[in-house]
């Protein structure tokens, strides 16, 4: 059963739709024009049409626009492998390409409006394709990341009961081993040069496949796409999305945030399964940039300088390597706008890199269910380790446990205010689980779970997941600013900072070290000593972990989050 947005819809003709996108493709780069966050915000005013698709609606107007001439001549996507093998495609190339992936689907795939298929593909163009060959089928589509376990298939396909998947060689057999159990799975799609026993292959399908395909008419809040959320607190949750969510909501992080325009190459280092993977495709796309695609096992800090990448966005992992290294054959010539997103970056990293570059880092924060809730917008003085001023789509508030409102300086829940009108880019349910859904909402507004503070000029700041705050004797400490201490000394690779029981103190602020190569000989009492001593210098005495123990490696989702909760369970579980 469809979840249905329930704000109130902007309703306008499908005409109006296509002069909407003609506009969003011949406007003028934000760069051109004095920054204002101010009129940013009173000057944001989307129109949704009733009906939208990405596909037609935007990519294919980009097509024309390259047509005609009025576009920089920079690929709609742009994809290396590191050993010499490259694929350019035109937004011309990519249209026709997606139209004959698009006749895959509905025809030997037999997928129609509205069904569901499982896309576990690594960064190679296929996933770009595929995703827009989803769109123009309104297939539902639900990515997922390639280091899946069985376990991790099996509960995916059952709790979408998607009726295909798509993967390659290194995936089959995984999904061999689970099919028997998924009642509804009814094709496997393989993209690979080989053929495999039971799989359709993409390749050959594609080859023979016509390239005129009639895009569906999709309704902007019908659903485009599920994303499984990364389940730092619990079993990962179906996060469904709409047309109109990303296709017209991601517009604002593509022209404000990352500050895009069509003659950008873009590189977005997400994994394609979570869904920060999109915004490469319409934060990217609804500017008509380039996208840029490295496919690599792990981030290589000698390739952001080795092609001419413009706008970089990466996790805080990436740049705290670049910092920590240094590679002396790292030079920046064409980069010219740096972003992060994913987890809070630490100031520090921030104030390196921009004595190393010259560029600030313009730190954001958002959610599976969310897209852009806050940012540092380009023009906008930025507070380090502050993740910015608001979204112009939403009314962002920090609240108590009863839904209202606090004032500037006290610490409570980040939220999004859906009532009277629910906002037009806010995921539209977790699917088939209309309790969890509701759970969502206190008073007049959606609680993201995690906690932060504004401050007196309105900037948000994160303080970490509800769950993850330590209440120590009456003091209130966020892990992040412990982490963020700790990160500070040499000797630190990274940390993860959780609550301990305490006989007296209820909880005391315990921190998991993991040190780098020429430190891990160190005695451990004095180093623990060093670093405690370190923090207590670095940020509040309070705050300082009184209890340390170093670990090889921190736990984490496959999305590379730290797992602090189920640091924190093996750490109650001791007493």
């Amino acid at each position: 059963m469809r979840c249905l947005l329930k704000a109130m819809m902007i309703v306008v003709s499908l005409r109006a739709s296509l002069r909407r996108s003609r506009q969003l493709c011949s406007q003028s780069s934000p760069a051109q024009a004095p920054f204002s966050y101010e009129l940013m915000k009173q000057q944001y005013r989307p129109e949704v049409p009733e009906y939208f698709n990405f596909a037609s609606d935007v990519l294919d107007r980009w097509t024309e626009v390259e047509k005609e001439g009025k576009k920089p001549k920079t690929p709609a996507l742009w994809w290396v492998d590191g050993d010499g093998e490259e694929v350019k495609w035109s937004f011309e190339e990519l249209g026709v390409l997606s139209r004959k992936a698009a006749n895959v689907l509905s025809g030997a795939c037999s997928l129609q409006c509205g069904d569901r298929v499982l896309l576990l593909l690594p960064r190679i163009p296929e996933w770009w394709l595929l995703n827009v060959a989803c769109m123009r089928t309104g297939t539902v589509l639900i990515p997922g990341t390639q280091q899946l376990t069985a376990k991790d298939i099996l509960y995916r396909l059952q709790k979408s009961k998607a009726k295909g998947i798509i993967t390659d060689d290194s995936v089959a057999s995984t999904v061999e081993s689970v099919e028997a159990d998924c009642q509804s799975l009814k094709f496997k799609l393989l993209v690979s040069e080989s053929q495999r026993e039971g799989w359709l292959s993409f390749k050959d399908l594609l080859k023979n496949a016509p390239s005129d395909h009639q895009c569906a008419t999709t309704k902007s809040e019908h659903p485009m796409a599920i994303y499984f959320t990364s389940g730092t607190t619990g079993a990962p949750k179906m996060t469904e999305h709409s047309h109109c969510s990303y296709g017209i909501g991601l517009t604002v992080s593509g022209r404000y945030w990352l500050n895009l325009t069509s003659s950008d190459i873009y590189w977005n280092t997400s994994d394609t399964g979570w869904a920060k993977a999109a915004w490469s495709i319409f934060s990217a796309w609804s500017q008509g940039a380039c996208v840029f695609v490295h496919k690599m096992p792990q981030f290589s800090p000698p390739s952001l300088s080795r092609y001419p990448i413009t706008v970089f966005c990466s996790a805080p992992t990436a740049y705290r390597m670049l910092v920590q290294h240094r590679p002396p054959s790292c030079t920046f010539n064409s980069l010219r706008h740096c972003a992060s997103a994913g987890e809070p970056i630490n100031p520090e990293v921030m104030a390196e890199w921009k004595a190393w570059t010259g560029l600030d880092i313009h730190e954001a924060y958002g959610q599976t269910e969310t897209v852009l809730v806050c940012g540092n917008f380009k023009g906008m003085e930025i507070k380090a380790g502050s993740m910015g001023k608001p979204s112009p789509g939403y009314d962002v508030k920090i609240i108590d446990e009863n839904g209202n409102i606090l004032p500037p300086g006290k610490e409570g829940e980040i939220a999004i205010k859906v009532k009277p009108t629910r906002p037009l880019f806010l995921f539209t349910c977790y699917t088939d689980d209309p309790e969890k859904t509701k759970a969502t909402v206190r008073g007049d507004f959606y609680a993201t779970g995690d906690r932060g503070l504004m401050d007196e000029d309105g900037y948000f700041w994160f303080v970490g997941r509800a769950d993850d705050v330590i209440n120590s004797a009456g003091y209130r400490i966020g892990p992040f600013e412990v982490e963020s201490a700790l990160i500070e000394h040499p000797a630190v690779v990274e940390s993860a900072v959780v609550s301990s029981p305490d006989p007296t103190r209820g909880e005391v602020v315990k921190a998991f070290v993991v040190l780098t190569p020429s430190y891990i000989s160190h005695d451990p009492e004095k180093m623990m000593k060093e670093l405690q001593d370190h923090v207590k210098k670095a940020t509040a005495p309070y705050k300082y972990p009184r209890k340390m123990e170093f670990v090889r490696e921190l736990p984490k989702t496959i999305s590379g989050k730290i797992r602090r909760n189920e640091l924190r369970q093996k750490e109650w579980r001791r007493y």
